[in-house]
């Protein structure tokens, strides 16, 4: 199973986010190493002076060998990490659909899949995005598709801010994907803030928890595809 985490608050080091929580990416990687799953590439992106930067990898979290000494020397206020199962995706594991993703001012993870994704969803992005926005596409994924589909609708005249430009994408795919399985889990971080949706098509939503008073990461914002403690604030 795929899994995400992302932060927002005082500056900590990488290691105590991704690593040493029991419950956090790294360790449940480990933990689902003997079935599998989660070996398909992991991404960790952050912000710094103001604007995002990313290390992404197409081989298992624990392979690489670099990762313990950068995990203690990287320090800084926003963290979006991602750990990837392809199996829940259907994507080709490769570096361009490794996330997150980012560009000049965000950093976006997906989690989920949309149903026979190159026949259906994929051909109508195409048709939404303009030439500047689709010739930034690297991979094949329906995750950075989707974010193609935001950063095309924040082109817009109507100038929407993140969140509202977000909710509409969300919104017009649950339209469009009304006969297909989807499940659509989202979390966006820019400069300031972190925008986190849940949501599905035609089947339950998987889970997507937030926290704001964990004793663990105080005065933080924290969402993640699972708790990464057992502190009692979490909430779907």
């Amino acid at each position: 199973m795929s899994h995400l985490v992302a932060y927002l608050g005082p500056k900590i080091d990488l290691h105590s986010l991704l690593m040493t929580p029991e419950a956090g990416p790294y360790q449940q990687a480990l933990a689902a190493r003997r079935g599998g799953p989660c070996a398909d590439g992991f991404g960790i992106g952050w912000r710094r002076k103001h604007r995002p930067w990313r290390y992404v990898r197409d081989c298992p979290i624990w392979r690489d060998f670099n990762l313990e000494a950068l995990s203690h020397n990287l320090r800084a206020s926003h963290w979006l990490c991602s750990v990837q199962d392809s199996a829940e995706s259907g994507d080709e594991v490769s570096l361009f659909n490794t996330q997150p993703f980012m560009d000049e001012r965000f950093l976006f993870v997906h989690h989920g899949f949309v149903d026979n994704f190159l026949a259906t969803l994929k051909p109508a992005c195409h048709e939404y995005l303009s030439p500047e926005v689709a010739a930034g596409l690297r991979g094949s994924s329906v995750s950075e598709y989707l974010f193609a589909m935001i950063r095309q609708r924040l082109r817009d005249p109507d100038n929407l801010d993140i969140g509202p430009a977000l909710q509409d994408v969300l919104s017009t795919l649950e339209i469009s994907l009304r006969n297909l399985n989807a499940s659509l889990n989202t979390v966006i971080c820019d400069d300031a803030k972190i925008i986190a949706a849940r949501q599905a098509c035609n089947q339950a939503c998987a889970p997507l928890y937030f926290n704001v008073n964990d004793a663990r990461f105080p005065n933080a914002m924290l969402v993640a595809s699972r708790p990464l403690t057992e502190s009692p604030h979490w909430r779907l």
